[in-house]
């Protein structure tokens, strides 16, 4: 997890540490406004389209959806919200937001370069301002807006929109990586911001990288923010 130090334009919190984690599944997609309309009865997007990534959600807002999914199926919530405190039931078979750990795994599906495609990206293979591209990649499209999910290729395991499109909350608290080789991180223990990960139409180039850490206040609302789920 993290970045190599000759990485083009790594971050110093990009360090380099080993990481188990356990296994899990994730979606292929990111949620969309469909599926978020029929479990929450609203779509607060503001580009519209039942194929298109569901925006303008806060964490809290993720967090709700992953627990009434699981009632919907029949599975055990994943999160315990009291008073605008939210607790994480570790033994729960619910819906839930990746860790950061889990997220990059996903989005790294293997590889060891800065995406997933290789040692740069275009806009042919993810949503990204291309009037800024990495590392003298040669210049693309910007969309200015979310595309529909699936359009570009995936990882090699199958999942679509790692880099790009939205960005992703992911269940931590924004802090340092510990020094150590970690099993099953979740971040810091508290803190002010959440962890976003994968960059989204509205960044450069350098943001889609899979080690590139980003966060937010957790009540934010932007339309450029989205996420996926995972469980068990």
């Amino acid at each position: 997890m993290g970045s190599p130090e000759n990485e083009f334009r790594r971050n110093r919190n990009e360090t380099q540490h080993q990481v188990t984690i356990s296994s899990f599944y994730m979606g292929i997609y990111l949620v969309t406004q469909k599926e978020y309309r029929e479990i929450m009865g609203i779509n607060p997007s503001r580009f519209r389209g039942d194929n298109l990534p569901v925006v303008l959600v806060s964490w809290y807002d993720a967090v709700e959806y992953c627990n009434w999914l699981s009632g919907q199926e029949g599975l055990t919530p994943a999160y315990i919200i009291s008073e605008g405190r939210v607790t994480w039931n570790r033994e729960a078979n619910g819906y839930r937001l990746p860790t950061e750990a889990e997220w990059e795994y996903a989005c790294r599906a293997g590889t060891t370069t800065p995406f997933n495609t290789g040692n740069n990206i275009t806009t042919n293979q993810a949503n990204y301002n291309g009037n800024y591209p990495y590392n003298n990649n040669a210049e693309g499209v910007y969309r200015r807006r979310t595309t529909p999910v699936g359009r570009f290729p995936a990882n090699a395991w199958g999942l679509h929109d790692m880099h790009g499109n939205v960005w992703e909350w992911c269940w931590d608290w924004k802090g340092a990586y510990a020094t150590g080789a970690q099993n099953n991180p979740s971040g810091a223990v508290s803190g002010e911001f959440r962890v976003l990960r994968g960059g989204s139409w509205f960044v450069v180039g350098e943001g889609l990288r899979s080690a590139y850490r980003s966060d937010y206040i957790p009540g934010i609302r932007i339309d450029h923010i989205g996420f996926r789920i995972v469980r068990p």
